[in-house]
């Protein structure tokens, strides 16, 4: 499968040179994760209270990634949008605030399952809903580990992160993708591949923090 699974959308970019956007989306991509970071910092501090996964946290992380690059930063799509690559056609721009509602409930009651089932599950239906006009792939990932972090009651050490491993090498986060759309248009949620490869990630990850701290 093709490394190229993007979006397309309308074209209403902010910044057009290819070299300034990719200078903007790192610069951005740090942000987004520190805003991550502060935000699992703060879900894990709160004892007296309970994590819940909110519309407002996902449009929170989009805005940092899309900020002063697309207009339609921290706001879901008002238009069609296509994935490249992909045999996968996302739900119109109409239902995607239901439909991200609906993800965050079935995170929140589901709270019980384990970190990196929720994870998988926020992965595969974030980019499902596609809700964005750009970033939908960033922002999944960063919400899918937070939820991962905070479920299991730690900023993870270590890295590549779980995030970095998925960009530096998307073919295997792609089928895993495109397994599970298959699999939901037969009503059946089956995410053990998007699983395995979280759990893969996670190790390596926290194997790395381990070795960093041996030397």
């Amino acid at each position: 499968m093709s490394e190229d699974r993007h979006s397309q959308a309308d074209p209403v970019e902010l910044i057009t040179d290819p070299t300034e956007k990719a200078q903007r989306e790192a610069e951005n991509g740090v942000r987004q994760f520190k805003e991550a970071l502060e935000i699992i910092r703060s879900s894990i501090g709160d004892h007296g209270g309970k994590f819940r996964l909110t519309q407002s946290i996902i449009l929170r992380l989009h805005q940092k990634a899309l900020e002063g690059i697309h207009p339609l930063a921290g706001t879901y799509r008002n238009s069609p949008v296509y994935i490249g690559k992909s045999n996968h056609f996302p739900p119109a721009h109409t239902e995607v605030p239901d439909l991200v509602a609906e993800m965050c409930a079935y995170v929140n009651d589901n709270w019980h399952m384990s970190g990196i089932y929720l994870a998988a599950y926020l992965l595969w239906r974030m980019n499902w809903i596609h809700p964005f006009a750009d970033g939908n792939g960033r922002t999944a990932r960063v919400v899918s580990y937070l939820v991962l972090s905070v479920k299991l009651g730690s900023l993870l050490p270590g890295t590549p992160t779980i995030p970095d491993q998925i960009a530096a090498g998307k073919t295997p986060y792609y089928k895993a993708l495109e397994g599970a759309d298959d699999s939901w248009k037969r009503g059946i949620v089956a995410i053990a591949d998007m699983e395995a490869m979280l759990e893969g990630m996670l190790a390596m990850q926290l194997l790395k923090a381990t070795e960093e701290a041996a030397i």
